[in-house]
This record gives structure tokens, sequence and C-alpha cells, in this order.
């Protein structure tokens, strides 16, 4: 949604739809009306759009959250909506650096994250609707001014229940202090950006 507003307001002939599967997101995302903007409660395996209705698809950061058995379904589904020539915007984190080996104590995703690599694969070597058009991968800055900040923001998200223990946070944070300062603690997030070009 963040991303969203920010679309709208530089380009203003932007039409942007945002498609959401938590529900307290999805509230969220309706209390803050918007010109040019939509939300939609749905799962990128289920798109209630009509074929090419889309010039570009962005899926930051969750591809990896799609169930495993549907990966390839979502992507199919977004080659549908999208329109003949148009591009599908894929970024995913890279299973690597200091913040992710804090997660991974209390939510491993290196199989889903390897899952959503391999399902864009297939779908590039089918090709019969997406095409490699590029690629680029950076690091993104993430800042903490507190752990307190970090569990808020991250072992309590309103779209997954982690089964946080209190010997979870514990541990969490044992080994997020070693990164803290006076000004909180910084991390990079290392990105794999996939552009993909629908088949025409």
């Amino acid at each position: 949604a963040r991303l969203g507003r920010g679309l709208v307001q530089k380009f203003a002939a932007c039409q942007y739809v945002g498609l959401e599967v938590d529900a307290i997101q999805h509230a969220k995302n309706l209390a803050q009306p918007q010109a040019h903007m939509q939300f939609v409660a749905a799962g990128a395996q289920s798109i209630p759009f009509a074929d090419a209705s889309f010039d570009l698809a962005l899926m930051l950061k969750s591809l990896h959250h799609v169930p495993l058995d549907v990966m390839d379904d979502a992507l199919f589904e977004i080659a549908r909506v999208v329109k003949p020539g148009g591009l599908l915007y894929v970024s995913e984190p890279i299973y690597a650096g200091a913040l992710n080996e804090i997660v991974r104590i209390y939510n491993d995703e290196g199989v889903v994250r390897q899952a959503a690599q391999e399902a864009l694969d297939r779908a590039v070597e089918q090709g019969t609707h997406w095409q490699a058009a590029g690629e680029r991968r950076f690091a993104q800055p993430t800042h903490f001014a507190s752990f307190d900040e970090f569990a808020k923001r991250m072992l309590y998200p309103t779209f997954a229940d982690h089964g946080i223990t209190d010997d979870m946070v514990a541990r969490v944070r044992q080994a997020f202090e070693p990164h803290c300062t006076a000004e909180g603690a910084s991390f990079v997030r290392p990105l794999h950006v996939r552009l993909l070009r629908r088949v025409a």
C-alpha cells in the first residue's frame, strides 16, 4: 500500500490495484482511501480481474509467501491478467545476511525462498507466458531503533503466527543485541529482482 500510494502520487495517470491476503492489513488499506487506488482481498493464484487488465504486476517480497503448491498457478494467473508485452517485477529476499540469521531462528524461509526462484525459472524455461527481461541484485538498508521495534515489526506480523515463545524471544534478542548501537541496529537485506515480460 505504501509503494502504491507513492506510485499514484508520482505518476498522475497510474491506476493501482493491490491484492491483499491479510485481513488486518486489508482493513488498514481500505481505511485510507485514495484516488486511483483500489484494494482487493485476493491472492496471486486467483486474481478477480479480466484477461489483459494490467500493464505491470509487482510482487515485492511476496512470491515466497504464496503456498508452495500454487506458486506456478500464481505466475500463470498473473500472466493471464497482464497485457501481452507487459511486465512482471519480482523482488525476493536472498537467503543470506546478518538479519536473515536472526529471523531464521523463528521463521526459516530457506525452502520457500528457493521454491520462489525455482517457480520463476520454470516460468521462463517454459516460455509460453513469460520471458526474462532483466535482473538485478542489491542490498536494501533496514534499520530498527531498538529490539522492541524489531519485535513489533518482525516477530508478530499480522499475516502470520510464528508461534513465538518466551525462550524464542530470548534467543532472538541475544542474536540481535550485538548489532545494536545507541542509534539502534542497521542491517542490509540482500534482494534479487527479476523482470519478466509477458509473451505477446
